[in-house]
């Protein structure tokens, strides 16, 4: 939990760091918060007043104190404000509406079709949010803002990408001036797995944690950073590429331009291909028949639904990708010593517990600090929708708990 500061001139960061607090607890105090923030009771009490008056948290039902009156409990308003998130993934868009607790109010999903012109991308994009915010029945005027998780490097303070690997053709593109235009509501655009961290932060398993790697399995594998309470984006704002991790050195070349990458080795592209590869070596397997008839038919999805299911040939393929990442998740481990290691992604599909115990079996026995302080590695509660929730929820980041640094500096300059 970020730490409020009593100096004057941090009003916006101090009012941020309550309002954070009241978030990710699901229901606090004024004096649990200032226990928590280690502001003063006075500063809560204001700041919560200021919360209260814009209707962005409540009073919610008490609970017994040591002493004295019950404490009144704060809870934030749900409905006080709404955040649209796009996923763009080369395989598809998905839109989340949330609201300021991060939950879905609506969703939708469309492929992306052969057609991956930006301008008609993100026209695209325009009518869709238009066609969502109409379903639900919410006014424009009532969504703080529009957030864009999609495939990086991502050039952050412009809102451009720069030649995605997975997107030809695609290099340099302003997506955040073209969505703006589209639906004019302001946008903010990030990494679809650094948007998948905040997500977590905002409405999953990283509310408590104050450390933790997301690893991201899509379309391609990525990842996202939260150190000690903050996301973490390195110099260029596009760090946690945990996909560009060497797995198999001189391994099968990676889009990226190296070899033997995580993402070379792990995405559903080389799951499919190392499945069809074998059973067209003659392996048995419940795989096998479909794949006589039509190898088209033996997809991403089905290989993970037999893998869970025990098919032999589905199994050792997918278990084999899962040590692949368990070899990077210990390495990760091992360089920033997390307390958490969150799954998530389309891609995990029902081979998600085989990916988590293969991965939680290789930390608590191979990581450096097991014997001291054991990570975990959990399984998303939103591992489908993380992206897109991601997404939405880095409006209310982006409004609500802003980068520290800045707005101390901003606040100490002031006379």
């Amino acid at each position: 939990m970020q730490q409020g500061a009593n100096l004057p001139g941090l009003g916006s960061y101090n009012r941020s760091v309550v309002l954070g607090a009241v978030q990710i607890s699901g229901g606090i105090s004024r004096v649990e918060i200032a226990a928590m923030t280690g502001l003063t009771a006075q500063t809560v009490s204001v700041i919560v007043r200021r919360l209260l008056e814009e209707g962005l948290v409540r009073e919610d039902g008490s609970e017994p104190s040591s002493g004295g009156k019950p404490r009144t409990i704060l809870r934030v308003a749900p409905e006080a404000g709404y955040a649209v998130g796009i996923h763009f993934d080369p395989g598809g868009l998905h839109y989340v509406l949330a609201d300021l607790a991060g939950r879905p109010v609506r969703t939708s999903r469309s492929p992306v079709r052969g057609d991956h012109s930006p301008e008609r991308l993100t026209a695209r994009m325009g009518t869709a949010v238009r066609r969502l915010l109409a379903e639900a029945g919410v006014p424009a005027e009532r969504v703080l803002g529009i957030g864009l998780a999609c495939p990086g490097p991502i050039d952050q303070p412009s809102g451009t990408m720069v030649h995605p690997p997975r997107l030809p053709g695609w290099g340099k593109v302003p997506i955040g001036d073209l969505l703006r235009a589209a639906t004019r509501l302001p946008v903010t655009v990030d990494n679809d797995a650094t948007a998948a961290v905040i997500g977590e932060r905002w409405a999953g398993l990283g509310r408590t944690a104050a450390s933790l790697a997301y690893l991201y399995l899509g379309t391609g594998v990525g990842g996202g950073l939260l150190l000690d309470g903050r996301i973490y984006r390195g110099r260029s704002l596009n760090a946690g590429e945990f996909g560009h991790i060497t797995a198999v050195p001189g391994g099968p070349p990676c889009r990226c331009g190296n070899l033997g990458c995580v993402e070379a080795v792990c995405c559903p592209d080389a799951i499919v291909a190392a499945v069809h590869e074998r059973l067209a070596g003659g392996a048995g397997g419940t795989l096998a028949a479909a794949f006589r008839r039509d190898p088209s038919r033996v997809g991403h999805a089905r290989i993970c639904a037999a893998a869970a299911a025990g098919d032999p040939v589905a199994a050792q393929v997918i278990g084999e990708v899962a040590a692949h990442l368990a070899g990077a998740v210990v390495t990760i481990v091992n360089v920033l010593d997390l307390d958490l290691i969150v799954l998530g992604g389309p891609a995990l599909g029902p081979a998600a517990e085989i990916y988590r115990s293969t991965i939680a079996e290789a930390v608590a026995s191979r990581a450096f600090t097991r014997r001291l302080r054991p990570a975990e590695v959990a399984l998303s509660p939103i591992a489908a929708d993380a992206a897109a929730i991601g997404a939405a929820s880095l409006v209310f980041h982006a409004a609500y708990a802003p980068d520290p640094a800045t707005l101390l500096s901003q606040g100490t300059r002031r006379p």
